[in-house]
């Protein structure tokens, strides 16, 4: 295989019918053109032009050689072409990671009305707890709920994620109303198990922040199905508003101890490190800030 660099001067001199003519062409020297030239014959040890003071022609092997060089000209111009357009241009196939909780009551209703915007881009999406590994299992973005990103990701942060202490109005007037962050203590805090520091809710409060030991008689790994379990009157947990703001706004939950919020998470869309960030990505980053944040319409 002969260098590429070379078969390509060597065809933009055919085209351009001159040496000097080339030179000019590819911002380079006449002598560095010529150079090139004599390299790819001798590399292939045939002559493929004919020189003179006045013309230059093509041999009949380099006439045949030529035609070959042109088309890979022709497709590095529509690989070229392909990519920008690509970048430019919201097409092709993004892929999505996220939490089960939020991606089916938030990010797939969303999904409509952004690809109604965009009908040339599809969309593949996992919805699940897992913490997937963008460069291993080749995701465009994650969108994770977390209170700070980690390092060597790019993360920009769409949106507030606020949590409140919730119960029915059944439970509370069965086991009353916590007025403090200890009376939680004689009450049924259900956990979500997916917290970091299990039996303990971090508060921050008009006294600054507090460590609250709970416990409770149930412990589960999903929002949603937590929030059934406060909906029955079970006890009471620390809940999202984006899957409580409806049951809290219609008195099917209550929120205790409004002084007292769970310190705060946000919705963060996680990328690799690019500089030429895909427009695909770009533009669905975008619509997603612009329909959730910086006020998020659940709350």
């Amino acid at each position: 295989m002969q260098d590429i660099k070379d078969m390509l001067i060597f065809a933009q001199v055919v085209k351009s019918k001159s040496f000097s003519a080339a030179a000019e062409q590819m911002g380079s020297s006449k002598s560095h053109i010529s150079k090139s030239v004599a390299r790819l014959e001798a590399a292939l040890g045939v002559r493929l032009l004919q020189r003179s003071t006045r013309s230059l022609s093509l041999t009949e092997i380099g006439g045949a050689y030529f035609e070959h060089c042109d088309r890979i000209l022709d497709e590095l111009a529509q690989a070229d072409n392909t990519v920008n357009r690509l970048h430019q241009e919201p097409r092709g196939t993004l892929r999505i990671s996220t939490s089960v909780a939020f991606g089916t009551l938030h990010v797939a209703p969303a999904l409509p009305d952004f690809m109604a915007q965009y009908p040339d881009l599809s969309v593949d999406m996992t919805i699940s707890d897992r913490l997937v590994d963008l460069v291993d299992e080749s995701y465009d973005i994650a969108l994770r709920i977390i209170a700070e990103p980690g390092l060597n990701l790019v993360a920009r942060r769409v949106s507030p994620i606020r949590r409140k202490i919730c119960a029915s109005p059944a439970y509370l007037a069965r086991r009353g109303i916590p007025g403090t962050p200890q009376d939680l203590i004689g009450h049924n805090c259900l956990n979500y198990t997916y917290q970091s520091a299990q039996g303990i809710w971090q508060l921050k409060g008009p006294d600054g922040d507090c460590a609250v030991p709970v416990s409770g008689s149930l412990r589960i790994n999903d929002d949603e199905a937590l929030s059934q379990a406060v909906l029955g009157g079970l006890g009471l947990a620390m809940l999202p508003t984006f899957i409580a703001g409806q049951e809290l706004q219609a008195g099917r939950l209550v929120e205790v101890l409004p002084g007292y919020l769970p310190v705060d998470r946000f919705l963060y869309a996680v990328t690799l490190p690019n500089r030429h960030l895909p427009s695909k990505v770009r533009v669905f980053v975008d619509y997603l800030m612009q329909r959730f944040g910086p006020q998020p319409y659940w709350d």
